[in-house]
């Protein structure tokens, strides 16, 4: 008989999966000069990379979701990781730019049915009244990277350079399909799934509304956190040295929001999503006219990060509404917010190209979590309120 590990210890090791994910994802952003260094190109070019990573993630997340719906979730997990371990292996060694594009859009395809099916195996583990918790603590990987990876990865590219970042995710991954091998537990391939059954979620109008609340109150988060450096070096006068600092309290932010905002989700799910897409809004349109001074930036984009438990909480909501078709409703999600990380920076970067200055970025946030809550409304509206949780996310254990 497979041993069994309490639940804190499978949910930390599929937050090593969400570390290496983070890591990977915003640390490309950071040393876009040295890739465009390295690959021979220019900057505006070598940010075709990153797109290339977020295509990834928006069309493997369904794709693999489906496709992937007769294997185990603890099997698919392990391939999942090996395929993201592969993807940023040959990313480090990429001989050109062209290649460099397929590697990343090839790493960024795991990444949304990771984190899907990572919720739906953590959810399984705990209580309902703990599934949020659950979320969050996968969740947590992803946004202690942007605290601690992130950091690391940047001085590991100054020290050596950017290839050994890409070595050592992939080293992380391989990790994690270890982890996940040993502590996740033993399930069976439900008898009845089907690739028919997966896309069942798709005929739901609460999963549609859900994923459009991420992808459009999500992109206010966004449309800040892209053009945050030029702010505070252009509007602030913060110096170059304060730059990483501000982004780890956003990070820290994002952190504490998922540590302390999916307790509320687990009495109140719909509730809290509205809550926070209200309080983001608030702390975005505050985010003008903290801009002027150091002390008064830092607390905003701390609050503003609190927002990020966003996606941890329509995680839930997803399980709630998809019926059958768990697998791909949870990777959508994934889907939804990086669609949102695509709204977002086009629609602050087409107020700052208008002459709107650098923290109209704010304003245009504001908006854009505002719209969210309208989705949001439309969902309560329909019976959003009154969806009750589906357990079929349980996998069916062997002994």
């Amino acid at each position: 008989m497979a041993r069994t590990f309490p639940p804190g210890i499978v949910h930390t090791a599929l937050a090593v999966g969400g570390f290496a994910i983070g890591t990977t994802e915003f640390a490309a952003m950071s040393l876009e000069p040295d890739l465009a260094r390295g690959l021979g190109i220019d900057a505006p070019t070598a940010g075709h990379v990153i797109s290339a990573y977020a295509l990834g993630v928006v069309v493997g997340a369904p794709l693999l979701a489906v496709l992937s719906a007769k294997l185990a979730r603890r099997t698919l997990l392990i391939a999942l990781m090996l395929m993201f371990a592969l993807g940023n292996g040959l990313s480090a060694m990429a001989p050109d730019y062209h290649w460099m594009l397929f590697f990343r859009f090839l790493s960024g395809l795991p990444h949304g049915a990771y984190f899907g099916i990572a919720a739906l195996v953590a959810a399984s583990l705990v209580p309902e009244s703990r599934r949020t918790v659950a979320v969050g603590r996968i969740m947590l990987g992803l946004t202690v990277a942007t605290v601690i990876g992130v950091p690391l990865a940047q001085m590991l590219g100054q020290w050596l350079n950017w290839r050994w970042v890409f070595g050592v995710v992939a080293a992380l991954a391989l990790l994690t399909a270890t982890l996940v091998a040993i502590a996740a537990p033993h399930d069976r391939p439900d008898e009845g799934a089907s690739i028919r059954r997966e896309l069942d979620a798709l005929s739901k109008g609460q999963v549609w509304l859900t994923l459009a609340i991420g992808a459009i109150g999500f992109g206010g988060m966004f449309a800040v956190y892209t053009y945050l450096a030029a702010t505070l070096t252009e509007v602030t006068g913060a110096s170059a040295a304060m730059i990483p600092l501000v982004l780890a309290v956003f990070g820290l932010g994002m952190t504490i929001g998922n540590i302390v905002v999916p307790r509320f989700a687990d009495r109140a799910l719909m509730p809290t999503a509205g809550g926070l897409l209200l309080w983001s809004a608030a702390m975005l349109a505050l985010y003008p006219l903290a801009a002027a001074s150091l002390w008064t930036i830092l607390p905003i984009v701390f609050a503003i990060g609190l927002g990020g438990a966003l996606g941890t909480v329509l995680q839930t909501r997803l399980m709630d509404v998809a019926g059958e078709g768990q697998g791909l409703a949870a990777a959508l999600n994934h889907s939804a917010f990086n669609t949102a990380n695509a709204i977002g920076p086009w629609a602050g970067g087409l107020a700052i190209a208008n002459g709107l200055g650098w923290t109209s970025t704010g304003y245009v946030g504001c908006g854009l979590a505002l719209g969210g809550f309208v989705i949001w409304l439309i969902a309560m509206r329909f019976g959003g309120a009154g969806v009750t949780a589906d357990r079929s996310n349980r996998p069916v254990l062997s002994h």
